[in-house]
Order: C-alpha cells, then structure tokens, then sequence
C-alpha cells in the first residue's frame, strides 16, 4: 500500500487520487470567455460593439462600434462586467462584443 489518498470524483463515478483531484478542481474554476468571433477575453481588454443595444434602466442605446474600455470577466462564461460613461454597472454579453 503507497499510501496515497483517494476522493471519489462524482462526475465520473471513479476514485481518483486526491492530488488529481485537486489539480482538476483548479482548472475547473478558470473560466474561458470569448467574443463574436472566438477571441479570448481577459481582464483590463478592449472590446467594441457588433450591434445596437438597449440599456435597460438607462433609456440609452450603445450604437454599433462604441469602444468598451478595461472590462472585467464575472466568472460566467457569457457575462462582462465593464464601465461606461452615464450607465451605472454595465454587464454585457460576450456575443455582442469583439476583441480590439
């Protein structure tokens, strides 16, 4: 006997030494964001608009090609949280948005 320690993995229904686990877990809290056309976001990127939107609360439409500055990626993989001059805690959706 090693004497390694073993954690049952629920989603495969298998145990698997507990150092796999735990590397696995990190990987999974990392989630990937991309825009439009695929491109990777990250933390601090530009992006602009690829249609007109409708600011809800805001009575405002961001025009097609408005330059988005410094997002910040919100742990949802199709979510953005980004500043706007006049609108408050602006979240937009990756698919609406390309990487500058």
């Amino acid at each position: 006997m090693s004497g390694d320690e073993y954690v049952y993995d629920e989603a495969s229904g298998e145990w698997v030494p507990a150092a796999e686990a735990a590397a696995s877990a990190g990987a999974a809290d990392t989630v990937e964001v991309r825009d439009s056309v695929g491109n990777l976001l990250q933390d601090g990127d530009q992006v602009t608009l690829i249609k007109d939107l409708t600011v809800k609360g805001a009575g405002q439409t961001l025009k097609r090609g408005t330059l988005i500055k410094s997002i910040r990626l919100t742990g949802d993989a199709q979510e953005i949280d980004c500043k706007y001059e006049g609108i408050k805690g602006l979240v937009l959706r990756a698919e609406f948005v390309r990487k500058r």
